[in-house]
């Protein structure tokens, strides 16, 4: 049996360990005892989504057998959120200036900016989502008094907004939005990050 960790072969001597599930069982426990997670599992080269995850369990393992796995740590996950702490001020420093970028007609630097903030909220919420992994890191994400998917409930509803301001050219609205409603959501965002 070969098995892959995050792309990397790992050395194993497999003890009582006779099925698929045996293997990953034995190394869930290990993964826990380092405060990991398998986030993915491909089996002799195919994806195995959630719900075939009974079917491959009780495979006997072979000499051909190829498990790769993707793990992540809660380290990873906090490291991940540490570095979107920075980016999270600056994004909420330049939307303070999105309203003279409009103004001065400077549309491309606008529309960098816009790319950047739609980035960082896509990482974000990817980040957020790893973390449900560690409940004692995803109870704490607490943005303005709510939980991620209440922040993002009302988040969503002003980016879509943003999002028509844009596509109608409304230059007034984006930098209204950017200013009042965007920038300090980021911050309240960098301010959770701090005290994860």
């Amino acid at each position: 049996m070969e098995l892959y960790v995050n792309n990397e072969k790992i050395d194993i001597t497999l003890e009582n360990e006779k099925t698929i599930g045996d293997v990953l069982k034995s190394f869930e426990e290990e993964c826990e005892k380092n405060n990991a997670t398998t986030i993915n599992i491909c089996l002799n080269g195919k994806n195995i989504g959630a719900d075939e995850f009974d079917g491959i369990f009780d495979q006997p393992i072979k000499d051909d057998t190829k498990l790769e796995l993707v793990i992540v740590t809660k380290e990873e996950i906090l490291a991940s959120f540490a570095g979107q702490k920075k980016e999270c001020h600056e994004l909420s420093d330049q939307l303070l200036e999105l309203p003279v970028k409009l103004q001065a007609g400077k549309d491309k630097e606008a529309t960098v900016l816009i790319a950047k903030l739609a980035d960082f909220i896509e990482k974000f919420c990817h980040t957020a989502a790893l973390s449900a992994l560690f409940t004692e890191v995803y109870k704490k994400i607490s943005i303005d008094g709510k939980n991620i998917n209440e922040f993002f409930q009302d988040f969503s509803q002003i980016l879509n907004d943003f999002e028509q301001a844009i596509a109608t050219k409304d230059t007034v609205l984006m930098g209204d939005l950017a200013e009042y409603e965007i920038s300090p959501r980021l911050l309240s965002i960098a301010k959770t990050i701090e005290e994860l």
